[in-house]
């Protein structure tokens, strides 16, 4: 079972496609630019369509999202660890 999405292999985070994921469940994510697939342990609970980290990010790092920057971390995210607007702001304002 697929959990998560990652369009690009030099993405940092993948998106989750099925409700329902919760703390410490072994992930499977889909890189499609390969068609390879990566493990990631979720260290929370996580909505369907938010972002689950599929790297170590440090506080001020660009966040690649589809192959492209939606941003920067204004915290450190661990390998599995939900990333949305509580550690990813914009770089626009």
């Amino acid at each position: 079972m697929i959990h998560i999405l990652v369009h690009d292999k030099k993405d940092t985070v993948g998106v989750a496609v099925v409700e329902g994921i919760k703390t410490g469940q072994e992930l499977t994510g889909w890189v499609m630019e390969d068609d390879s697939t990566i493990k990631v342990k979720a260290l929370n609970d996580v909505p369907i369509g938010h972002k689950v980290a599929t790297k170590e990010i440090k506080k001020g790092d660009t966040i690649i999202k589809y192959g492209f920057d939606i941003g920067k971390a204004v915290a450190d995210i661990k390998l599995g660890e939900h990333a949305h607007v509580h550690n990813i702001k914009t770089k626009r304002w």
